[in-house]
């Protein structure tokens, strides 16, 4: 399947009748910052590169940011930071991300999510997180250049974790690697929640040498 094909697919989907009824009433609620906006109100896909050799993987669309948007991490706090980050590692042509006509490109990059609707508090189940794997399985496998998986937090990481099958499951932490197969490494980073860069916990400095590690990665050549 080719990742516009599934692009399709995730923007119609409806397996998650919890999630399709949050995104949807978020949608018709709406924060009174964006009271004149028309929200997208359902499944977000992945976006970026269809040739990429890095992956962006987080949690779920933010309720009124990509759920709002239509675009991973678009129109928040958390995709400011991500953005921002890849422009100055020289994986997108400009560093803000605010809607679908904004003229941001990623070169060698694709961002997406675990699970591609937005969940109530941030928090899908785990039967939800289950039925949205068969679009990230099929999404990694459309990118047949992969070399590298950024996961943004632990929850990105387990996801990226089941998927490969990765026994032991590593222990998440900022920084950790783990080689996944000859070839294709994960890379672990905090989250870019505000949770994490208001408090410190996640710093520009700290992103910028996960993105400086992981284009190393994709440079690097397979024996």
């Amino acid at each position: 399947m080719t990742l516009d094909e599934l692009q399709l697919q995730i923007e119609s989907c409806s397996r998650c009748p919890r999630l399709i009824e949050w995104c949807e009433h978020v949608a018709h609620v709406k924060r009174a910052a964006y009271a004149d906006q028309t929200y997208w109100g359902r499944p977000v896909s992945g976006f970026g590169d269809h040739s990429a050799r890095i992956a962006v993987i987080g949690l779920a669309p933010a309720a009124h940011g990509a759920n709002r948007t239509g675009r991973m991490f678009t129109g928040d706090r958390s995709g400011d930071w991500l953005y921002a980050g890849l422009h100055r590692a020289g994986l997108a042509n400009q560093a803000n991300a605010s809607s679908l006509e904004d003229g941001l490109e990623l070169d060698d990059v694709w961002v997406t999510s675990a699970v591609k609707c937005a969940p109530p508090d941030n928090k899908p189940t785990a039967t939800e997180q289950n039925t949205c794997r068969s679009f990230l399985t099929e999404e990694l496998a459309a990118l047949t250049n992969l070399r590298v998986v950024v996961a943004l937090g632990g929850i990105g990481a387990t996801a990226v974790a089941r998927h490969f099958d990765i026994r032991p499951r590593p222990k998440f932490g900022h920084g950790v690697e783990v080689e996944i197969q000859k070839g294709l490494t994960l890379v672990c980073s905090y989250h870019v929640s505000q949770q994490n860069t208001f408090t410190g916990r996640l710093t520009e400095p700290m992103l910028d040498s996960i993105f400086a590690r992981a284009r190393q990665l994709a440079n690097t050549p397979v024996d």
